[in-house]
């Protein structure tokens, strides 16, 4: 069965960081681009950043860049997301995702939900003093 299961959420100050981890089961990230995802309270689901195979990035648009960074451990089979400089604004739910094969490894041009197959069940991060 293929799954991903996310991790690492939780409550942080503004100003601090947290690593999120996107763990895979029943397939290998070594050939798979990983996307993340947020979804703040009454707000649509909006794609952050994607790493592909190659280990090259992907920003959706501004509002993470140079706070957010991706990387992966294939040995762990295992995509982070790294969080700096948390605002009140970054609060939501967190997802990992992986787009359909017809990528081949590649990051889909712009964040749309249906070009990505697979999902985590998300894990919450909230920010706040």
């Amino acid at each position: 069965q293929l799954q991903l299961v996310e991790s690492g959420g939780g409550l942080v100050q503004p100003g601090g960081s947290l690593r999120l981890s996107c763990a895979a089961s029943g397939f290998t990230l070594d050939y798979t681009a990983i996307g993340w995802f947020r979804q703040a309270p009454g707000k649509e689901r909006e794609g952050l950043l994607c790493i592909n195979s190659s280990d090259g990035s992907t920003y959706y648009g501004d509002s993470v860049k140079g706070r957010f960074t991706i990387s992966r451990d294939n040995a762990k089979n295992t995509v982070y997301l790294q969080m700096n400089s948390l605002k009140p604004e970054d609060t939501g739910g967190y997802y990992c995702a992986a787009p359909h094969s017809d990528y081949h490894g590649a990051c889909p041009i712009e964040p749309r939900e249906f070009e990505y197959d697979y999902w985590g069940q998300g894990t919450q991060v909230t920010v706040s003093s």
